[in-house]
């Protein structure tokens, strides 16, 4: 195992990403988010694009899961979809580079083997987390010589996309059937959550959205403030 990814084990990554379109979008409230995060406890700060990974590897110790979130025309996939996108995320200072690892077709026409093969040849040194949506996507990453699988995408593809919550099943089956470390991501909103989690066998969990978006930190509590309010009118 690749010591960057062992000094994860057991550890929260919290993910500090805010798109264009959001209220905290900009390298500098990233890294600011990124010190809060470290000074809580994080182990590990995953974030988008070279600009945010060059402004939080300048305010941070932790370790750097980096991810250049791009769309192209010819291509569904979203999480550093080109090996030029991930060189340039490594060079910006990402400790490991995240990648989608769906069984999609990638730019340029590439399937998720070719894409994962010219991956590793072009950065053969680097560390590659593979985010996945299946258990099959996870087993061909491993094939490829990827380093660390994560769940990240189960939900977000035309497969998965009845999974409303976190995955669990998935979870737990590629660390039944894979020899990697294996990264619980995507909709763990909860601290409860993420112990299950750990219980279950992940290296490491992801949180982003519950700690790092206001937005939608906001919009739960207004839901449930609704509900009970509706709850008590109809008492």
């Amino acid at each position: 195992m690749n010591d960057l990814v062992k000094k994860l084990k057991g550890q929260l990554i919290v993910s500090c990403q805010a798109l264009e379109n959001e209220p905290l979008h900009g390298s500098d409230i990233m890294a600011r988010m990124a010190i809060a995060a470290e000074e809580g406890g994080a182990g590990g700060i995953r974030a988008n694009s070279p600009e945010d990974i060059q402004a939080i590897r300048r305010s941070t110790n932790l370790p750097v899961i980096g991810l250049w979130k791009k769309e192209y025309e010819d291509s569904p996939a979203y999480i550093t979809p080109t090996v030029e996108d991930a060189r340039k995320v490594k060079e910006a200072g990402a400790d490991i580079v995240a990648v989608d690892a769906t069984d999609r077709v990638h730019p340029g026409g590439k399937t998720l083997t070719e894409f994962l093969q010219s991956l590793r040849e072009a950065l053969p040194d680097t560390p590659i987390m593979a985010d996945i949506s299946t258990l099959q996507e996870g087993l061909i990453a491993e094939s490829m010589g990827i380093d660390v699988l994560s769940t990240t995408l189960s939900g977000y593809t035309e497969e998965t996309e009845h999974i409303t919550g976190f995955d669990g099943e998935l979870l737990q089956a590629l660390i039944a059937e894979s020899s990697l470390p294996v990264v619980a991501e995507g909709k763990v909103h909860t601290p409860e959550l993420a112990k299950e989690c750990w219980e279950m066998g992940a290296h490491a969990v992801v949180v982003g959205s519950a700690i790092t978006r206001p937005q939608e930190i906001t919009k739960r509590f207004a839901k449930e403030v609704s509900a009970s309010l509706m709850k008590g009118d109809r008492a």
